[in-house]
């Protein structure tokens, strides 16, 4: 009696011991699983692939947008892939600057907010704060919604209608998680989903921005214009600049190997085998952009102000 006792005993204890055994595996490899296809799917598509193709994108179309102003196909210029990215890195320093020191102040009150004595303390308090972040989140979802959808609200800045999707989606996925019952594999889903509309975001607000920003660059140019470097163009030949602010000078000097003598232009940039010349006193109203090919036969000189004067060969 006393063996069989023992024997049932056993069989319960092993039985106990099997069901705990499946839960402690399941529990362990499903977090153990998305943390894994986690770092499989960032290895692919890591944040700093999507990094680096923003700023890309972005100096593009600064690019774009800053020669359209001068009247000037950017295409024609063959900028660079380091042409872009130096020009995203300076116009994506101050949001990208912003938005570091919002999701720092996020991950703090993160932090905050998981503290159980807050919970315990104040669950008013924290039930209200809950309600308020998914209507906040619903509603940031949504004004990024309409104007996506071409239903201007809230627009009055460029930034506002792709960052509220932004964070809206992020806040709503922040607080499904919170709630979470899903397998790896749906949170795999969730995350990823979360990942394109964050990462179309960021590329929405980099097409607005890089306009403005290239745009705002080209005013500022031509503003200053007058008091930039100037540039003295020699030539061979004759190049028939017929460009109001453009004087042009016959060097009579047999010797000379460059006949012709060029003032009056600022030099805008210099890539590949071209240079992008505008005249002093450019107007957008009507001015022209002068684009030379880069060979043997013209020459560069450069000058400040005190070092203008008369046209000499």
């Amino acid at each position: 009696m006393h063996q069989g006792e023992t024997a049932d005993r056993g069989e319960h204890t092993h039985h106990h011991f099997e069901e705990g055994h499946d839960l402690f595996a399941r529990t362990v490899t499903e977090p153990q699983g998305l943390s894994q296809v986690l770092k499989i799917a960032g290895t692919v598509v890591a944040p700093t692939t999507v990094l680096t193709a923003l700023l890309f994108y972005f100096g593009r179309f600064h690019a774009y947008w800053f020669f359209h102003y001068f009247g000037v196909n950017s295409t024609v210029l063959g900028l660079s892939t380091q042409d872009y990215l130096v020009r995203s890195a300076d116009g994506l320093f101050v949001p990208l600057a912003v938005l570091a020191a919002i999701g720092l102040a996020v991950l703090w009150l993160h932090r905050l907010v998981r503290r159980p004595s807050l919970g315990d303390a104040h669950p008013l308090l924290v039930r209200i704060v809950k309600t308020g972040a998914l209507v906040l989140g619903l509603f940031l979802t949504c004004v990024g919604l309409l104007n996506m959808l071409r239903v201007p609200f809230l627009d009055f800045a460029i930034a506002v209608p792709p960052f509220s999707f932004a964070f809206g989606v992020l806040l709503l996925m922040y607080l499904s998680r919170k709630r979470a019952t899903g397998s790896a594999r749906t949170a795999l889903a969730e995350w990823a989903a979360v990942f394109v509309l964050v990462s179309l975001s960021l590329f929405w607000f980099a097409t607005d921005y890089s306009a403005a920003v290239g745009t705002g660059q080209a005013r500022a140019l031509e503003a200053d214009l007058a008091s930039e470097p100037g540039a003295v163009l020699y030539s061979e030949r004759s190049l028939g600049l017929r460009v109001r602010g453009v004087t042009e000078t016959p060097c009579r000097a047999a010797e000379s190997a460059y006949k012709f003598r060029y003032d009056g232009l600022r030099l805008v940039l210099q890539s590949g085998d071209q240079y992008l010349f505008l005249p002093a006193g450019w107007h957008r109203a009507g001015g022209s952009a002068i684009l030379i090919p880069r060979a043997a036969a013209v020459r560069l000189e450069f000058t400040t102000a005190a070092q203008r004067g008369a046209p000499v060969c």
